[in-house]
């Protein structure tokens, strides 16, 4: 394969909307389906008019279609008014002025879901409202609330109080914290405000040491199923299928001597009380009455699965605190959403994004930037609401709603995101093999499978891109020669002091250039291996594990082309091999 250098051009345009139009209907996420500027005029918002008749819809059994029209200031909406009224926030100036349009729009499918992991780690009412509140503004609408893992159980039991003790539960994961059936009615009333469905997730049997630890006995033994009929029973009273019709029953990672016996106990629960059973896929045998959420993403065993019959979820795009997290806005853009060209609802629901802390989490409000949720959260609505795939011509204008919406509605939110995928790449591979690709962020473990490349344990790469500048200037860019996984921990750690991890290094025009900040904790957390249920995964990650939170380096670029060499070297076995340069905002 010929060499290739290309050119990225640094323009501040890159990086800011200022000069656009944030209030023409350009930057709407996701990407309205009709859409008609009627007249460019700006007028306040004066009247908001919900009108009954649905003489503008087109599929009334599309709870997410809605029709907006805004006239000299005067909306008018009829289908879903949540979703419209979201989408006039979205083409409101800085002053709260809007243009007159005609917005046609619908989902592709009906179930896009954003799911977040509290039994590891405990998040306040507060704080899932705040998520909530972000699932709204793009039209997520179910939070997939994963209540129970193997540190607690976190829903008030009142058949079984010890659940909620904290003498049973993992030391260090905020014991002894729980949600009451209050909190839980409050957040469910609080979401389906903002157009958000609660589906709660009780996982059964596995992930769940503290019912061992409460009970001395498995959840799938005789003992352990009567305990969960009548937790399940309470919880079901108290949250009736009118607030929270579907639950799901997890069922993954686990092996029990009776698999079909208790899917069937714990799907019969579900029916009794009215509820949509869903479960893991891989995971235990589901009858075909059950929601299967897909999650293996392993080339062509994924989409197969969607064949298997059946109401499906698609989450094997990935989880967001697997990758690196501007690599995987990316990715979840490019992702053909249910494997399908052209949606088809019959058996496929939509999607669910998933975030997973594994690894103890000291500061909550740190989540969020550690696993990039809100760039993640942009992209995904626009691949489920929209359905299909897109390219990377089509991200590239999509970047530039993105940076709208960080710059604008987001501006209260730290997004360490920026406009990246126009970087294309050449990387040579062990000095044989040559790959392109595309992106400020790249997981070239993910680039050698897509191209059938077995590249061992050990081997190194140099990646090749250039840059243009007019003048001589100093720029700035976030580098990282990994992104260790939010899970399972595995990662070469912090590097030496005044040196990049895992042995990289960075060249521009044949100088190399190393970190700008002096390392709080350097050759601290390298852990060749996986961390789950060992001491290591109760040490909390800090900023300065992931380049997107660090400093970033300061470059030196003269006038014409400029050439940028990073070396990445795979050091150990299970090593996340990847890498990032991302151009940084001043």
């Amino acid at each position: 394969m010929r060499k290739l250098f290309v050119i990225l051009l640094i323009s501040i345009s890159l990086f800011s909307c200022k000069e656009k139009k944030v209030f023409d209907g350009e930057n709407i996420i996701p990407t309205p389906k009709e859409l008609i500027i009627t007249n460019a005029k700006l007028h306040h918002l004066k009247d908001v008019v919900v009108v009954e008749s649905a003489e503008n819809l087109i599929y009334p059994q599309n709870k997410d279609e809605y029709f907006l029209k805004t006239q000299n200031g005067i909306a008018y909406i009829e289908g879903n008014e949540v979703w419209a009224r979201q989408t006039l926030t979205q083409l409101a100036d800085s002053e709260g002025r809007i243009p007159d349009v005609e917005i046609h729009d619908w989902a592709a499918y009906p179930f896009r879901g954003f799911m977040h992991d509290t039994g590891r780690n405990f998040q306040t009412l507060n704080m899932l409202k705040e998520t909530i509140d972000l699932m709204s503004l793009y039209k997520i609408n179910y939070f997939h609330w994963h209540l129970t893992d193997n540190p607690a159980w976190r829903i008030e039991c009142k058949a079984y109080p010890q659940l909620n003790d904290p003498q049973y539960q993992r030391l260090g994961r905020d014991c002894g914290k729980f949600y009451t059936y209050d909190e839980i009615r409050e957040l469910i009333t609080y979401a389906r405000e903002r157009g958000v469905t609660i589906m709660p997730e009780i996982d059964m049997p596995g992930h769940s040491a503290y019912f061992r630890s409460a009970f001395g006995f498995s959840m799938d033994s005789e003992e352990g199923m009567k305990v969960l009929e009548k937790c399940i029973e309470e919880f079901c009273n108290e949250i009736p299928a009118s607030m929270c019709p579907y639950l799901h029953i997890g069922s993954d990672e686990v092996h029990i001597a009776d698999p079909k016996g208790f899917m069937t106990f714990t799907e019969n629960l579900c029916k009794k009380y009215n509820r949509i059973a869903v479960a893991w896929d891989p995971g235990l045998p589901s009858d075909s009455t059950t929601v299967r959420q897909i999650w293996n993403t392993a080339a062509g065993s994924n989409a197969a699965s969607t064949k298997k019959g059946g109401r499906y979820l698609d989450s094997f795009m990935g989880y967001l605190n697997y990758y690196d997290p501007i690599y995987f806005t990316n990715k979840v853009f490019l992702h053909k959403a249910c494997a399908q060209d052209v949606p088809d609802t019959t058996n496929a629901l939509g999607g669910v994004l998933c975030l997973w802390n594994d690894v103890r989490v000291d500061d909550k409000t740190r989540i969020a930037l550690h696993n990039g949720m809100i760039n993640g959260m942009m992209t995904f609505s626009e691949r489920f609401w929209n359905g299909g795939e897109g390219s990377c011509d089509e991200l590239m204008a999509f970047e530039e709603k993105m940076v709208c919406h960080k710059e604008n509605l987001l501006k209260n939110h730290d997004v360490r995101w920026n406009p990246n995928i126009q970087t294309l790449w050449n990387i040579t591979i062990a000095d044989t093999i040559n790959l392109e690709a595309r992106g400020g962020a790249i997981d070239v473990d993910d680039l050698c499978r897509a191209n059938n490349i077995n590249t061992g344990d050990t081997v190194s790469a140099w990646a090749t891109t250039e840059i243009y500048s007019d003048e001589d200037k100093t720029i700035k860019a976030w580098v990282g020669f990994e992104a260790a996984a939010r899970s399972n921990r595995i990662s070469g750690g912090i590097g030496p002091q005044g040196k990049w991890e895992n042995e990289g290094r960075l060249l521009i025009n044949g100088e190399e250039y190393f970190p700008s900040q002096v390392w709080n904790e350097p050759e601290k957390y390298k852990f060749h291996y996986n961390t789950w249920h060992r001491p290591e995964e109760e040490l909390p990650y800090t900023d300065e594990q992931f380049y997107w939170m660090r400093e970033p380096v300061e470059i030196n670029l003269k006038k014409g082309v400029n050439k940028i060499e990073l070396y990445i070297p795979k050091t150990f076995r299970g090593q996340r091999w990847s890498f990032g340069f991302v151009l940084a905002n001043d």
